[in-house]
Formats: structure tokens, sequence, C-alpha cells
């Protein structure tokens, strides 16, 4: 591992994250908000640190709020996203203000997303409003192949889940 991404989870205490890499929650708003699709209320925003290592991933998941990612130090990140229903997987660099890369990007909700790093390490903050809860996360892998959404092209199904 490298030796910056090993401080970086001291600093920040991370900890091994359900769909890849490593976490640790930065901020919960106190502040409640009741989502227009029904659900309970929610903080009305959540922030975590998001770190990958070389080697691991995000793997195919999906929110039913939106996610900004922030790039904050390290390699660029390739994030994936699809449609809930699948289709075309689009890839988005994120990164330092460099050709072809922007240092945000917001993945809407529903649609699944994967990431993985271009380097020994990507340190990231995502933010998601109205806030995470684990009852709105769906990994890809938990729901049976016969139910999965097709991608194009398939071997980005396989490879991030």
């Amino acid at each position: 591992m490298h030796s910056r991404a090993a401080e970086l989870i001291e600093a920040l205490t991370l900890e091994p994250h359900p769909e890849g890499g490593f976490f640790s929650q930065a901020f919960r708003s106190m502040s409640t908000v009741r989502p227009a699709d029904r659900r309970p209320d929610r903080p009305a925003l959540t922030v975590i640190w998001f770190l990958l290592i070389d080697g691991s991933f995000s793997r195919w998941h999906r929110l039913l709020s939106d996610e900004a990612w922030h790039h904050c130090e390290g390699a660029p990140v390739e994030l994936f996203t699809a449609p809930a229903g699948g289709g075309a997987v689009e890839r988005r660099l994120l990164g330092p203000l460099v050709a072809g890369a922007e240092p945000l990007a917001v993945v809407p909700a529903l649609s699944w997303q994967a990431a993985r790093t271009l380097g020994p390490y990507s340190l990231v903050g995502c933010s998601v409003g109205p806030g995470f809860s684990y009852d709105d996360f769906t990994l890809l892998a938990s729901i049976p192949p016969a139910g999965r959404p097709s991608f194009d092209p398939p071997s980005l199904l396989d490879e991030l889940l």
C-alpha cells in the first residue's frame, strides 16, 4: 500500500466500505428533509471521505439520492455510471483540472455507479442529498443475475461487480 494512502487511513479514521475502498463519515446534517418519493425523513446532507487504493474499486451500486464526487488528492478516478434500467455506461475522469478530467461529478439518484483509481491511491469526498442511509443503498451483486440490468460494454459489469 502506498505510504500516503496508509497515512490517510490513519488520519481520517477510514474503515473498509461494503462497496470497496475505505471510508469515514465527515459530516451528517442535523437538519432533516422528507424526500419527495415518500421515504422517511433523511438528513439534508451527508459527506464521507472515500479512499480507493491500487487494485481496489467501488463496486456497482446505486443510491436513491443524488451523489456528488469531489476529487481531493491522488490519482484520477474513473467514475462509471449507467441508467437505472441498464444500457450504455458513461465513463468520466475525476481528478485535477487537466485535459479530460474534472474535479467534481454528480451521479443522479437511481443511476448505477462504480469507480476505480488510476494510480496508487485516490481520495475523494462524496456528498449525498438527501443524506445517505443504508436503506437507500443497493449493491448490484446483491441482485440475482437474472434480475440485473445489462450494461454496454458488458465487460464492465463483471469487472466491477
